[in-house]
């Protein structure tokens, strides 16, 4: 049975996690773990380098902390100015294992101008949604994506595809 620290307490992160790598994966047992570590970015990281940063960190300190552990994985979620009227959401993923690294970046999508107006002025994404909504602890049930699809795509689909692709390397190993 093979070791997941997920460098996360966010039930969200760790079920996908475990759906990107039992995807991948059938034929192999793993079991995750959830540890709270920290970023050393922005709490609302700004921009695709900051945003990659954030899940690195997150999967290396991880790795540091817990190193008996076959892979450490890292998600950060973050927005992209285009403009002072539109940002996008998306998120990195970073999977580590002791030889190797596996990253992806999930889709991105534009937010409303309330949400945006909120980040600007210092709110987290999932604290402008709660506001904006009226809802409590997003972050931990269906998300940004949840709350503007209906529910179409949650927070857990939404971070589930980019791990499977974050996982390529370890499935592709002749490739990678």
């Amino acid at each position: 049975m093979k070791s997941v620290i997920v460098a996360s307490g966010n039930p969200v992160k760790i079920n996908s996690a475990q759906i990107g790598f039992e995807s991948m994966f059938e034929n192999e047992k793993f079991v995750f773990e959830g540890v709270e570590v920290g970023s050393d970015v922005s709490d609302q990281p700004m921009g695709e380098d900051e945003t990659f940063r954030g899940a690195f960190n997150r999967a290396n300190k991880a790795r540091e902390q817990f190193d008996s552990a076959d892979f450490w994985v890292g998600i950060e979620g973050g927005n992209i100015a285009h403009t002072d009227s539109e940002m996008e959401a998306m998120a990195w993923i970073v999977v580590l294992s002791k030889t190797k690294m596996g990253k992806a970046r999930t889709a991105g999508f534009f937010l409303p101008k309330k949400v945006i107006d909120l980040i600007n002025q210092g709110y987290e994404l999932g604290h402008a949604d709660e506001i904006v909504f009226g809802q409590n602890n997003t972050k931990q049930k269906m998300g940004t994506t949840g709350l503007l699809t209906n529910n179409v795509i949650d927070r857990t689909q939404f971070y589930s595809q980019a791990m499977v692709l974050a996982l390529i390397p370890f499935l592709q190993t002749d490739l990678y």
